[in-house]
């Protein structure tokens, strides 16, 4: 009798955790420029422990409208409510996507937040304190005049990842995918933070972006949450994962 109690009640507790699981939006995770999907690995692993359903989509790089189109798509196709994520050229790329009914916030990690007409060359130089240009090697040249963009690898760690190791600074280094000029000066036909609520997290140490212009979106954007993490590079959801799942769980929980 005790036993078939145990049993029913086990039951009854895990099809309840299943309908609180089901309850939660899925995350969606868009990487930027000179990362991919793998830097997203350590708020992956604390989001899914927390019963949350994640996809980390790779973001093509190509062009603000054309991978705005793609994650427009990833992310018509989920059945659930979408919390939207994007971490620099990402933060483009999200706003550019977010016009399906599903997607209830935006969190933009260490990333652009532009108005209709901004680029993010113009949003990256609107404020003192990006050292990017100088450490990009030389472009490879494609069809049309376009040009993929790399950090040179002797450069990657202090410009980009300064507050992770060297040995997985290296790794990121060699594995970083490419930009295109054109996706970096392409101007947004969107402006989605001024319709969904949105939250914000970067570093102060931030190379790529300046820490005073990222400041200047969140404010601009009415930011439901602004964590400025002390010390932080570029790539705060690698060197923080905790806080950087921290505010993603905020946006998700939020009424």
């Amino acid at each position: 009798m005790l036993k078939m109690f145990v049993a029913a009640a086990a039951i009854v507790a895990g099809s309840f955790l299943n309908a609180y699981a089901a309850e939660k939006p899925t995350v969606v995770l868009v990487h930027g420029a000179f990362a991919d999907a793998s830097s997203w690995n350590g708020v992956i692993t604390r989001l899914e422990k927390d019963g949350y359903p994640v996809v980390a989509v790779a973001n093509p790089l190509r062009s603000v409208t054309s991978d705005g189109d793609y994650v427009r798509k990833v992310v018509a196709g989920l059945k659930t409510d979408v919390v939207l994520v994007g971490h620099s050229y990402g933060g483009s790329v999200i706003n550019e996507a977010a016009d399906s009914a599903n997607v209830k916030s935006l969190v933009f990690v260490a990333a652009f937040a532009p108005d209709v007409g901004e680029t993010a060359v113009a949003l990256s130089g609107k404020f003192p304190g990006s050292t990017l240009a100088p450490t990009l090697g030389e472009p490879v040249p494609l069809d049309g005049g376009v040009k993929d963009l790399y950090i040179k690898q002797s450069a990657f760690h202090d410009q980009f990842a300064a507050d992770v190791s060297k040995a997985e600074g290296k790794l990121m280094a060699a594995t970083q995918r490419p930009i295109t000029d054109k996706a970096l000066g392409e101007a947004s036909t969107a402006a989605s933070w001024k319709k969904i609520p949105s939250w914000f997290v970067y570093g102060d140490a931030d190379k790529n972006i300046p820490p005073a212009a990222l400041a200047w979106m969140a404010e601009r954007a009415g930011s439901k949450e602004t964590v400025v993490v002390k010390g932080a590079s570029h790539v705060v959801m690698v060197s923080h994962p905790d806080k950087v799942a921290k505010v993603i769980e905020d946006a998700a929980s939020s009424k």
